[in-house]
């Protein structure tokens, strides 16, 4: 059943990645006027591709290069002549790629998608069912370190290169990836009621991985109900508040909103095209940006006080959730070195610091009226939607889940997980307390924690842990053979408790 599990979800795969290929596009005045939004960039781009019309192409690559070359053509052009009001610096590609495609994806979608789902959901049940539900409860850790995927053997190797590409696609290069997103474009227009972009397909594509290796999940740790309690809660904020109400207040003419995501996490959300929507989105709008204030100013000193950062990284983060789903067979390979906690350290609180100075600047600048820096402030938040928001939180995030473990964003990069950090470190009352003299020295805390945390370290010595980057999953008390370990919200005094293990000396007479 597991072989045939797998070959079914191969099968998904290879008909997901054949949509890519056998397409034909034919640019036309409608696809190029549904592309290019700005009239003057239209005027002048209609007659630098004016050849192209009407053109049947069978490759994707050539219909690109073709498109590219001819804006590239007219920009030159216009630089020789000095004309530098005519340059057109913004980029159509993906636009004019999506609507002049003419193949069999766009009137085949709905079957398509179809099929391939319900090939990956029968392939996926068969696998997880085969692997999972026929053993004895418990964890499992058979040959985690021997597989060539878990291990960052060969498979693994190849599959961090394949998420790292995909990123670098989904981010730089979409028009490569366009009949993916007319495939879910239907899905789009029924939530929505508009047509899909790149950032809807990846929407999905995460919320059905998040499904997936949710059930996954659900299984391995079937034993366990705060295991289940949590997974099933990280499904739940993915599918209804990640993806399916932002679209559903697009289909209302409100803004996209997502009501779990905070600032700095959320680091867009002081930007002034954000607060003119808020502001303007009458009761509604600023009920979203008020909303978004409390969650920062009390929703996380409140909620970390009484859970920890668990209550929202563990629990809610959609970021935590891929980690905690899709990452979870590669969480061993988290760093547990004194090094890496101190590169960790240095990094993530680097970047909270950068994003807060950012926002000040922002802010200040917004309610001036612009008079401190202009609209300069949109390059600062280019630089750090590039090197922040794109290259760390996407391609490095998760594209090396195979390669250096499922939390390398959460450990390195997030600045709300700092700030929760910080939180929980001085003011909460949530630590994982340890019984050292029942401690075995197996190894499976240390081995199974995301955070690269020496957890045995600490339950050797019967230290309690309150490190600020300890998220709370609770796996390394699920896999502890002693029950040495155990998540607790007890009063603030005793947090640091510390009970070394000793050995009493009898007197000899």
């Amino acid at each position: 059943m597991m072989n045939a599990g797998i070959v079914i979800m191969l099968m998904a795969l290879a008909l997901f990645m054949s949509t890519l290929f056998g397409n034909s596009y034919m640019l036309t005045s409608r696809s190029l006027y549904l592309s290019v939004n700005n009239h003057e960039h239209l005027s002048n781009i209609e007659p630098a591709v004016s050849w192209m019309k009407n053109k049947n192409y069978t490759s994707l690559f050539s219909f690109i290069h073709d498109f590219r070359e001819s804006v590239r053509s007219f920009n030159r052009s216009s630089k020789e002549a000095k004309m530098w009001t005519d340059i057109i610096y913004a980029d159509y590609t993906f636009k004019v790629v999506k609507n002049s495609c003419t193949g069999w994806v766009r009137y085949h979608k709905f079957p398509l998608l179809l099929t391939i789902l319900s090939l990956l959901v029968t392939g996926a049940g068969l696998f997880l069912t085969a692997k999972y539900y026929h053993v004895p409860k418990g964890i499992k850790n058979d040959h985690i370190f021997f597989s060539k995927v878990t291990a960052r053997g060969l498979f693994g190797i190849l599959l961090g290169s394949l998420l790292i590409l995909f990123y670098i696609v989904l981010y730089f290069r979409p028009e490569y990836i366009a009949p993916w997103v007319i495939l879910v474009s239907g899905v789009s227009r029924l939530l929505s009621g508009q047509e899909a972009s790149q950032w809807f397909l990846y929407g999905m594509l995460y919320t059905v991985a998040v499904l997936v290796m949710g059930v996954r999940m659900l299984l391995k740790y079937r034993g366990n109900r705060y295991q289940q309690f949590r997974t099933v809660s990280v499904i739940f904020f993915q599918t209804s508040f990640a993806f399916i109400i932002p679209e559903i207040l697009m289909a209302l003419n409100q803004p996209w909103y997502d009501f779990k995501n905070i600032w700095p996490l959320n680091y867009s959300f002081f930007y002034d095209y954000n607060l003119h929507s808020y502001t303007s989105g009458a009761a509604l709008g600023w009920f979203m940006l008020f909303w978004g204030i409390a969650l920062i100013v009390l929703g996380v000193p409140v909620m970390t006080y009484f859970y920890g950062k668990r209550w929202y990284c563990s629990w809610v983060c959609g970021c935590g959730g891929l980690a905690e789903t899709l990452g979870d067979p590669f969480r061993q390979l988290s760093s547990k070195t004194l090094r890496s906690w101190k590169i960790e350290r240095w990094i993530v609180h680097s970047v909270l610091v950068l994003v807060t100075i950012m926002t000040i600047v922002t802010l200040v600048n917004y309610f001036s009226e612009y008079k401190l820096l202009g609209h300069e402030t949109r390059i600062l938040h280019r630089i750090y939607g590039f090197f922040i928001g794109s290259i760390f939180a996407g391609v490095v995030g998760t594209g090396f889940y195979p390669l250096m473990g499922n939390r390398v964003w959460c450990r390195f990069g997030c600045p709300l997980a700092a700030y929760l950090g910080l939180v929980q470190r001085f003011k909460s009352r949530f630590r994982i307390t340890t019984n050292g003299g029942q401690c075995i020295s197996c190894g499976n805390c240390s081995t199974y924690c995301e955070m690269g945390i020496d957890v045995r370290w600490y339950a050797q010595r019967g230290q309690n842990i309150v490190r600020s980057s300890c998220v709370g999953c609770g796996v390394c008390s699920a896999v502890c053979p002693r029950g040495v370990l155990k998540l607790e919200n007890a009063e603030e005094k005793t947090r640091f408790a510390f009970h070394p293990i000793g050995v009493k000396r009898e007197k000899v007479s």
